[in-house]
């Protein structure tokens, strides 16, 4: 197929290229700064450079492309959300980027649409012992800090299935390609952690490959869940990564802390507890995680940093 990725360059977009083009796809990579064009070309796509937001400029700088699909993997999340504020241009990117990727869509006759979600969605509570499946309700309207956030997801899942094939992919907490990200942030001992309840994860390389099965094989109108088999708290995935990297151990603060310091994290972290099948991905997209759990992804995330790093003497 030829896809117009959208977000290509980002920790996401960048493993999603590169095996996209390793399947024999051929991609068109959305990006917003010119600088990211050399590595894309670099991967083998074809940068469109411009402004998912603006939506005049980026009909502009698709003229003349032709696709088959478009996936969405829009974000604006270079570190963990301390607050809600730290969402607002995700949020953004949800709703109003959606709308004018379907505008994209449109323009360029692609009409199967592949976007991003996030199994928060079923909702920042504990669920209990309950495995939450993509039959329960998702992206319900709420109020308080998650409420702008939720109303994104309910947007970008609902605008995608207006397309003649959309389909939606809610991933869990995303790890293992934010390495130059997360290594000197734990270096610092600058995410604290706290007890907490189980959140769904997937390694950044396990979500790409997901989503190229979903391209490939996925069905019109449907959401999955891409998330690897082992539930963790956010303490036991953040420790494990300071580990793995001969960081410090992060700080452990208390409830009250974290909600002063990281009200949007504490969302996550303290009052969110999931199990989340990923059953439906592995049947219908002939898909397995590479990293069935956080201790394989993290060990695969340290040792990447360390490759990288050798590459670069």
């Amino acid at each position: 197929m030829v896809v117009l990725v959208a977000g290509a360059s980002g920790a996401l977009g960048t493993p999603l290229t590169r095996l996209l083009i390793a399947r024999g796809h051929r991609v068109f990579g959305l990006i917003r700064d010119p600088a990211g064009a050399a590595g894309l070309r670099a991967l083998g796509a074809q940068p469109v450079v411009a402004d998912a937001l603006d939506r005049p400029g980026l009909l502009r700088a698709v003229d003349g492309v032709a696709a088959d699909a478009i996936i969405h993997e829009l974000t604006s999340l270079r570190k963990p959300p301390l607050r809600p504020s730290g969402m607002a241009q995700t949020n953004r990117l949800r709703t109003e980027g959606t709308t004018n990727l379907l505008a994209v869509a449109a323009r360029i006759g692609a009409t199967r649409i592949v976007t991003q979600s996030i199994v928060l969605g079923y909702g920042f509570r504990n669920h209990g012992d309950r495995i939450l499946t993509e039959q329960d309700p998702f992206a319900v309207p709420v109020s308080g800090m998650t409420g702008d956030t939720m109303a994104a997801m309910h947007s970008a899942e609902t605008q995608t299935f207006t397309a003649p094939e959309g389909i939606a992919l809610r991933y869990g907490l995303l790890y293992g390609g934010d390495a130059p990200q997360m290594r000197p942030l734990l270096a610092k001992r600058g995410v604290p952690v706290t007890l907490g309840g189980l959140l769904g994860w997937i390694h950044h390389d396990d979500a790409a490959s997901a989503t190229v099965a979903a391209l490939e094989h996925g069905h019109a109108g449907q959401a999955y869940n891409i998330v690897d088999d082992q539930p963790a708290t956010w303490q036991e995935v953040i420790t494990a990564m300071a580990e793995a990297f001969g960081a410090p151990r992060p700080r452990r603060v208390p409830h009250w802390i974290m909600r002063v310091m990281a009200p949007y994290i504490a969302a996550v972290a303290v009052d969110t507890s999931m199990r989340v099948s990923n059953a439906k991905a592995k049947t219908e997209l002939r898909w397995q995680p590479r990293f069935p759990t956080y201790h394989d992804g993290v060990v695969a995330m340290a040792s990447a940093t360390v490759d990288e790093a050798a590459k670069a003497l």
